[in-house]
């Protein structure tokens, strides 16, 4: 077995996959160690890809040439665009996924590249030379040598299962933890703090009535995540609505004093937006029912997910409380719901590169950063295997601006603001989301990528066929007039003003009412220009003109605030640079500004603590 490599990857869960994967498909010898080789990426709590803003991740993760989106296409059951009703900002891609062969495929791709080697061990403890990773040291009593090495555990250190008063070490139900690596680190310089996350009860499917609930289908016309030429989805599983009610809710309280959230026996903070059943009844006690989700988990099993129904209370209580909810009467339980406690490591000790600010060349990923999500762990793996290689090589970090992805919204907020709570990315988060937006994650990302050499021919080619696309069609709308009797029928139909002469497609384009489809199935000339011109993915290049078009004022005052504040992200601070002999800066300012340890004038902008006096106090100083 070789013991030396470029990069070793700890972990294989949805960082460390996107971590693996990148690194040696830039080029590096990759080692990824995972405490089991049956459960790549596993889908631990929902079996669902994407969702609001987080959709958008998935496609920035393909558009640079990571893998889950291209997994999801391949294993999803059912596909929905999330607030449709609402602006193309906030539009959400969301997949339903089969939980067993998104596993399956994640580990048939990374067996198919080349530089990847793997071994089923568990790491408990780092090799450091000098504050400098040379290795790991496993709990089979390996010692293999590496240049970097990335942490993606998840939620595996320390971690310990609680349901009810039972509790028991875990780092998933039915998996051992891990031990040893928290005190490594701890010992190493680096601090470690507690969070709790938990999941549902999963039930048999053949025990539901579900005509006693609402069934919710899947998109008419189903997407992808990926900008490659994947499968479409061709037929769906449904997934169905029910709700609690006044009865369960008493169920449930009854074993509040059993509860070891309410009890005290777990110290970790859990996520604000995904809160237990018994958090929600607590916490809203005024709601007389609560909406949860009734969601298959895969193709060929009965077992059903329960979205909306995390808890950690006794069993028997869970149970009791679900044969109240309509259609789950009969219900049988495959597993309890269950919280889990894990060690976390606040954020703010990372680099924008995602690097240890106390050991050169060790790396972290995903949960143990402090978030939540398979998403937001993805994305961080990407980045920290793309960032790894780069770094072996003499090659400047890869970072990607709050206005380029919200990748680099999530990454931001990590290291300058951290988090004392599961963090979950919202479209709210992002100040320029009109200009990040799903349907052009490939136009701003995939030339990056491909700079850095993370980019195949064959994405290259498709983007290059789209922009050309978008380039035609809006080179035809700008020209081509229409005659007022071409149109007034349709105009009229749609309640908006007729014309009274020749105006442009770009022009009734803009109108509210309008859509690009309303005036290919209208005007003859357009649509055949559309059917001979248009070479991939039609509607995807017809639905970003019509974007472009109708929202072009708000991305254009979108784009010139994120010039203006980009300038301040090009005034770079010199990471040595002594806060405690500003002396005009506050004292809060000094102690914040000395430990995240800025990059840039903008990022000091943005520490809680740091006010616009104390900016300018540095902008002083470096003028000088």
């Amino acid at each position: 077995m070789l013991l030396e490599y470029d990069i070793i990857v700890v972990g294989a869960g949805h960082a460390g996959c996107e971590a693996a994967a990148a690194a040696a498909n830039l080029g590096s010898k990759v080692l990824l160690i995972s405490m089991s080789m049956s459960n790549f990426a596993q889908m631990s709590c929902n079996p669902a890809m994407g969702g609001i803003a987080k959709g958008q991740i998935v496609r920035e993760i393909d558009a640079l040439g990571g893998y889950s989106g291209i997994v999801t296409d391949n294993t999803m059951i059912q596909f929905k665009i999330l607030n449709k009703s609402k602006g193309p900002a906030m539009w959400s891609p969301r997949a339903q996924s089969d939980r067993f062969l998104f596993s399956a495929k994640w580990r048939e791709l990374l067996e198919s590249i080349e530089n990847l080697d793997f071994r089923q061990d568990n790491v408990v403890s780092l090799l450091i030379k000098n504050k400098k990773i040379e290795g790991v040291k496993t709990e089979l009593g390996l010692e293999i040598k590496a240049k970097s090495v990335i942490l993606t555990n998840g939620t595996f250190l320390n971690g310990i299962i609680h349901i009810g008063e039972k509790n028991f070490k875990s780092g998933r139900i039915g998996e051992m933890h891990s031990e040893g690596l928290t005190q490594n680190l701890n010992k190493l310089g680096i601090e470690s703090k507690r969070m709790k996350t938990g999941t549902p009860v999963r039930i048999d499917g053949r025990s539901i009535d579900y005509s006693k609930m609402i069934e919710q289908k899947g998109d008419e016309e189903p997407k992808k995540f990926s900008f490659l030429r994947t499968p479409k989805l061709q037929n769906q599983r449904s997934c169905y609505i029910t709700y609690t009610n006044s009865e369960v809710h008493e169920i449930l309280k009854t074993g509040f004093n059993k509860s070891p959230m309410f009890e005290g026996r777990i110290r970790g903070v859990g996520p604000r937006y995904c809160p237990s059943i018994e958090d929600k009844i607590n916490r809203f006690a005024d709601k007389e029912n609560h909406q949860l989700f009734i969601e298959p988990e895969g193709w060929n099993t009965c077992e059903i997910y329960l979205n909306g129904f995390s808890s950690s209370l006794p069993e028997e209580i869970q149970y009791k409380a679900l044969l109240k909810i309509p259609g789950l009467e009969k219900v049988k339980i495959f597993r309890p719901g269950y919280a889990i406690e894990y060690d976390y490591f606040p954020p703010e000790q990372l680099s924008v590169a995602l690097e240890s600010k106390v050991i050169e060349n060790l790396y972290m990923a995903g949960q143990i950063n402090g978030t939540t999500g398979y998403e937001e762990a993805a994305c961080q793996g990407l980045m920290a295997g793309i960032n790894a290689h780069l770094k072996l090589n003499k090659k400047p970090p890869f970072v990607l601006k709050r206005s380029e992805a919200y990748i680099g919204v999530l990454i931001d907020d990590l290291i300058t603001k951290g988090t004392n709570e599961p963090y979950r990315m919202f479209t709210s988060r992002a100040e320029y989301r009109i200009l990040l937006r799903q349907d052009n994650a490939d136009s701003r990302l995939t030339p990056k990528a491909n700079e850095i050499g993370l980019v195949t021919s064959e994405r290259k080619n498709l983007l290059n066929e789209k922009q050309n696309n978008i380039s035609e069609l809006f080179k035809f709308i700008e020209k081509f007039k229409v005659e007022p009797e071409q149109i007034n029928a349709l105009l009229i139909e749609k309640e908006t003003s007729p014309i009274d002469q020749k105006v442009t497609l770009k022009q009734l384009l803009s109108r509210p009412q309008i859509f690009i489809n309303d005036l290919i199935n209208n005007i003859d000339v357009f649509r055949d220009f559309v059917k001979s011109n248009i070479i991939i993915e039609k509607e995807d290049s017809l639905e970003e003109v019509e974007i472009l078009t109708k929202y072009e004022g708000y991305i254009s005052k979108e784009q010139d605030l994120a010039e203006k504040i980009g300038r301040l992200e090009e005034l770079n601070i010199n990471e040595n640079l002594d806060y405690y002999k500003l002396t005009s800066l506050s004292s809060e300012a000094r102690e914040k500004l000395n430990k995240i340890k800025p990059r840039t004038i903008g990022q000091a902008s943005r520490i809680s603590g740091v006010s616009p006096s104390d900016i300018s106090v540095l902008i002083v100083y470096l003028g000088r």
